[in-house]
């Protein structure tokens, strides 16, 4: 069986995106739920509801609706470039936008990339600092979540964010993860959105929905996003499923994030004293962390597979090779998925992963 029929077919998963996570809450089901109208090429009903529900929750004049984050942040950093004498966008070198999307910013919008600080570690001021050139926009992703989703201090973050106003950049929130970044700050979400010019936050990450998210910001970017996304193509007849699963997860995934902040922080308290496993970070910003286990990829990805088989649990989908060949980078998160193991369950398969992994890598 191949490993997408065993993640497929395992009664239990790790993984937030994981099919067993997603058959329980359809799109139809909330549909009747909530007997809210369907739009029309995005005009209305439901997409409407989930623009206003998420500009007020930010404290921004207006939103639009996207069915990706690849299309919305594009759109937006050649908002504010076309508005400033510069094509520069600055960003963590291992930024979405420069990693997995073809560097599609430079050949559909003429845009230039400008990584910044290393690829191990947050954006620092001094980084920042060090620009001599015109900016057109920083982005900053909150949380990093390419380096086991760290979070900048709450003066750091607004140290950096001064940095670009003074500058005349304008500053732009890849917040795919916002709402699993909020607990961390303590703070609300429209102050955390106050710092940045635009906002763009997704509907599938720790909310769990089928796709879709929202950029926020002033009126009269909004509006021009609006036209952008109809260049783009992403303008469908009827986006009303998306934005009924969005409100769903605002409504009822959203409250959870603090709690799952806190789990988050005792299960990599436990897996931290494991032999041969490392949290990073330690502990844990959001409830997405990284654990460090002192086996190799190749041995990692037969033992889960082993497990799968034999235990009916998918332990983990996400993983990266590090400098040593023999250590591996799993992603964890903690959400609704957790509730199907009991106490101790996770990190004794964590245990087990790591033994099998041992025997494989021997052979």
């Amino acid at each position: 069986m191949t490993e997408p029929d065993l993640w497929a077919t395992c009664a239990r998963s790790l993984s937030l995106y994981g099919p067993q996570h997603r058959a329980p809450r359809t799109a139809v089901e909330r549909w009747v739920a909530i007997s809210i109208q369907a739009d029309v090429y995005g005009d209305g009903g439901a997409v409407r509801a989930v623009e206003d529900k998420v500009a007020r929750l930010l404290d921004k004049p207006a939103a639009v609706f996207m069915p990706t984050g690849t299309m919305a942040q594009q759109i937006a950093l050649r908002i504010h470039a076309d508005r400033r004498e510069s094509r520069t966008v600055v960003f963590h070198p291992l930024c979405h936008l420069e990693r997995n999307e073809e560097r599609a910013f430079e050949h559909l919008h003429a845009l230039r990339g400008r990584p910044v600080g290393s690829e191990n570690r947050l954006v620092e001021l001094a980084d920042l600092a060090a620009i001599t050139e015109p900016v057109a926009a920083l982005v900053l992703e909150l949380p990093q979540r390419m380096i086991g989703a760290q979070l900048p201090t709450w003066p750091e973050l607004v140290a950096q964010t001064t940095w670009a106003r003074e500058r005349g950049a304008a500053v732009h929130l890849d917040g795919a993860r916002l709402w699993e970044a909020q607990p961390f700050y303590d703070r609300p979400h429209a102050e955390i959105a106050a710092l940045f010019d635009t906002v763009y936050v997704s509907f599938y990450k720790g909310l769990g929905g089928i796709g879709g998210c929202v950029l926020a910001g002033p009126a009269d970017i909004v509006e021009e996003a609006r036209l952008w996304r109809t260049r783009h193509g992403g303008l469908m007849f009827a986006m009303w499923p998306y934005a009924v699963d969005a409100l769903h997860g605002l409504e009822h995934e959203l409250p959870a994030m603090a709690s799952r902040l806190q789990q988050a922080v005792a299960l990599a308290a436990e897996l931290a004293v494991e032999p041969g496993i490392e949290v990073l970070p330690d502990p844990p910003q959001t409830p997405t962390f990284n654990v460090v286990v002192d086996r190799s990829p190749e041995a990692l990805d037969r033992a889960r597979s082993q497990l799968a088989a034999e235990d009916d649990v998918w332990l983990f989908d996400r993983r990266w090779a590090t400098a040593a060949p023999d250590r591996t980078r799993i992603e964890l998160s903690v959400g609704r998925q957790v509730l199907g193991f009991a106490d101790g369950e996770i990190v004794a398969l964590f245990r087990r992963l790591r033994e099998l992994a041992a025997a494989r890598q021997s052979r």
